[in-house]
This record gives C-alpha cells, sequence and structure tokens, in this order.
C-alpha cells in the first residue's frame, strides 16, 4: 500500500486583477487531477470566480471558505472541513467554494486571534486527504491573502505580458518576506508564470525578456498566450483544458503543470 505523503499547498498570488490568477488555478488543478494527483482547491476570493469556474452554482450552497476560517478550538476541524468541500465535474479535483460571505471576512476577523493563520488551521485535515492544494486569491494584500500566504509551502506569482507588468511586484515580494519573518518561515516563491503573452507582439516579447532579466532563474519556461478559448470556458463552467483540450491555452497549462509539478503528474 503506497503511503500518501502530505499535501503541498501553493498558493497562487499577486494583488493586481485581471492577471489570471483564477485561470491559472483551475486549468493546472485539472491538468493535474487529469494526470492522477488528487487536488483541492480553495477558492479565498470573495468574487468566487474558481468556484463557478468549475461550474458550482454558488448561491445553492450552505457553507464556504469562510466557515472553515472560523472555526473555534471547540469546533470539529474534520467535520467543518467534509462539509465544506465540494466535488467538482473534473476527476480528482475537490473544491472548497467561496460565496457572499466571504465578503465579510476581513471585518469579522479583524479581531480575532491568531487571525493570520485562521486558514492554514482550517485545512489542516488536507494534508492527508490530497496530493495537492492550490489557494486562489483576491486582488489584494489583505487579511485573506495573508492567510493564503501563511497556509502555504510555496507561492506562484502569474505576471501578464502587459504594460505595468512589475508594478507592485516589489510589494507583493515585501509581503511575502514579511510573512516569512514572522508567520511562515517554510515560505518559497515557487516561481513566476508569464501569462496573457502574444508572441506576435513586440510588447509581450519586451516584457518577457524583462521579466526573466529582473528574476534570473525565478521565472518558468512556459508560457500561457492570450487565447480566446481560455477566455470563454468559465462561461461555461469548465476548465480550459476541458472545454478545449487541443487549444493553444490548454496545452501550455498541461506542460505548465508538468514544468511546475513534474514529480505529481
Amino acid at each position: 500500500m503506497r503511503l500518501r505523503r502530505a499535501a503541498k499547498t501553493v498558493a497562487i498570488v499577486n494583488q493586481k486583477g485581471g492577471v489570471g490568477k483564477t485561470t491559472t488555478v483551475v486549468n493546472l488543478a485539472a491538468a493535474l487531477g487529469l494526470h492522477g494527483t488528487k487536488v483541492l482547491v480553495v477558492d479565498s476570493d470573495p468574487q468566487g470566480n474558481a468556484t463557478s469556474g468549475f461550474g458550482v452554482n454558488r448561491r445553492a450552497l450552505q457553507s464556504c471558505v469562510y466557515d472553515v476560517m472560523v472555526t473555534s478550538p471547540e469546533d470539529d476541524v474534520g467535520r467543518v472541513f467534509a462539509e465544506t468541500v465540494v466535488h467538482t465535474d473534473v476527476r480528482n479535483v475537490d473544491l472548497i467554494p467561496a460565496t457572499i460571505n466571504l465578503a465579510g471576512a476581513e471585518v469579522s476577523l479583524a479581531t480575532a486571534i491568531a487571525r493570520e493563520t485562521k486558514l492554514r488551521r482550517g485545512l489542516q485535515p488536507a494534508a492527508r486527504l490530497y496530493d495537492m492544494v492550490l489557494l486562489d486569491t483576491g486582488p489584494s494584500l489583505g487579511l485573506l491573502t495573508i492567510n493564503a500566504l501563511a497556509a502555504a509551502e510555496s507561492v506562484l506569482v502569474p505576471i501578464q505580458c502587459e504594460y505595468y507588468a512589475l508594478e507592485g511586484l516589489s510589494q507583493l515580494l515585501d509581503v511575502i518576506h514579511l510573512v516569512q519573518a514572522q508567520i511562515n518561515p517554510a515560505l518559497a516563491i515557487e516561481g513566476i508564470v508569464l501569462t496573457m503573452y502574444d508572441g506576435r507582439t513586440s510588447l509581450s516579447r519586451q516584457v518577457a525578456k524583462e521579466v526573466r532579466r529582473h528574476f534570473r532563474g525565478r521565472v518558468f519556461t512556459v508560457t500561457i498566450p492570450r487565447n480566446v478559448r481560455l477566455a470563454e470556458a468559465p462561461s461555461h463552467g469548465m476548465p480550459g483544458i476541458l472545454y478545449d483540450p487541443q487549444s493553444r491555452g490548454a496545452r501550455a497549462y498541461v506542460n505548465l503543470a508538468r514544468e511546475v509539478f513534474g514529480h505529481a503528474t
């Protein structure tokens, strides 16, 4: 019998919106799941795009990641976790969804004891149930994102190949270093993913070159192209690699999963 090693937990983070965080989470999860890796996606963005990206109706849910985060020491963490997990239509991929209840989490957790580690505590059961945990985060560096960084082993940073790609990145790195120093010393940077790449434009090529120069050795070889099929997939409630497996975007995410998590696929 093969013993399951503790799940690897990766937070996909960039405080800028529209850089492809959720698209990256959903498609990496699907690529890993279809190759036999048991994956848990945690939607910690109040917008809930990862939840709807798997075709899950947010309005029909009784609980969400907020319930996992607000468990008290007297609560049965395993029971709350099990009641919150949703099975998706993608093989081997489960989801802890986000609902509108998450919108007020930053306020309600503001005075809580150990508020930065609420998510880490609530996700403890995942360590023995999954091979990989992927945390989707919102476009901010608030308390929810800090919780994701505190719960993660590593950080994956999507950067779009457009103007101002590096804007705000130094602030993100400062926050990561602060979390390393005060909350999660084991936190590492998994790497940087270039998204929305269009090799036909000099802008994309220049931005990719600049990012690789700034972060030598930390940028993955695979780039994610600007792709219509990837953009269409969420409206159909499925990852791009299922919506159109032969599209350039789908193939790119399969290759990225191999590069980032080769041991898992």
